[in-house]
């Protein structure tokens, strides 16, 4: 199921209540598969269990299948898990480097279009588990922060503020500038960091070692059809917005393919070298259902508890 958030229109004065309804459209979209399929695979994947054993339950279809109690499930005709209580509050802070080059879309949807849509999709999933959510929220020219905060009303405001916020414009020539020594500060240790962003080619940030040492970092990245491979077809122009101008592209050139191969392997090097495990790196492309990206993604990390 593709459950994309449809485009705000145009206007700063109802932007955040027009996020809102945007957002309880996707999290009505959603609703089956937070319930059932990736409420139970975020509790496994990301949560922490509690060390009190409370009591025995019926099982239901996206609860924890290591939580099963065979014994009581044999004197029974239908599974049985273990309830815990006191499980472990978690944090999530969402790191969100939004840079020009987001705003590229290939096929109708931007790439930061699809980015967005994924956090929100993790916001509604931190709601639904009482987890708490934190927002670093970088641009050009400075960066947003919204503390880390637990309930879905607290929550949904921050993600409607978020979805609110324009895009960068594309004559902004500031730099971006992540805050990581604060970030390295923002929220609880043993939190989650999801770091949401294109991961050009560039030095590791500054402190990288000291905050992958405090929390566990993962990554998300979108990638455009053209960023895996030029188009099987004649030259065109294209506009870069990182360059700020028009660039021709020749798919037949042999230059243009070395060069175009040349970038690809530095970005995905750079990426596995920030994220080390393949298991902490999120990728998809703008027109992927989001949905379906995020359950493989919490399946993986779920084989690594």
């Amino acid at each position: 199921m593709n459950s994309s958030l449809p485009p705000l229109p145009p206007g700063p004065a109802n932007a955040t209540s027009e996020a809102l309804a945007s957002l309880r459209r996707l999290e009505w979209q959603m609703k089956h598969q937070v319930t059932n399929l990736l409420g139970g695979e975020y509790r496994s994947a990301f949560r922490g269990k509690g060390m009190e054993f409370d009591q025995v339950v019926r099982y239901n279809y996206g609860d924890d299948v290591r939580d099963i109690d065979w014994k009581v499930t044999a004197r029974s005709t239908e599974p049985y898990r273990k309830k815990f209580v006191e499980e472990r509050e978690l944090t999530v802070l969402l790191v969100f480097e939004d840079r020009l080059s987001l705003q590229f879309g290939s096929e109708g949807r931007t790439k930061r279009d699809a980015m967005m849509e994924l956090i929100c999709q993790v916001m509604l999933l931190a709601a639904n588990n009482r987890d708490r959510i934190g927002i670093v929220h970088a641009q050009p020219g400075g960066y947003t922060l919204w503390k880390p905060v637990r309930g879905r009303a607290a929550i949904m405001q921050a993600a409607a503020q978020l979805l609110a916020t324009p895009a960068p414009d594309l004559a902004d020539t500031r730099p971006l500038k992540m805050p990581w020594r604060f970030v390295g500060q923002a929220a609880p240790k043993h939190s989650i960091l999801v770091w949401c962003g294109d991961f050009a080619p560039q030095p590791e940030p500054h402190g990288w070692s000291i905050i992958t040492g405090r929390y566990h970092a993962v990554g998300f990245k979108v990638d455009d059809p053209w960023e895996r491979g030029l188009p099987p077809d004649k030259a065109f122009s294209v506009y870069d917005p990182v360059a700020q101008h028009l660039v021709v592209l020749n798919p037949r050139s042999k230059a243009h393919q070395e060069a175009h191969a040349a970038w690809v392997a530095k970005r995905e090097a750079r990426f596995g070298e920030l994220f080390r495990d393949a298991r902490d790196r999120l990728v998809v492309t703008p027109n992927d259902s989001m949905t379906d990206a995020l359950a493989r993604f919490f399946r993986a990390h779920m084989a690594m508890n």
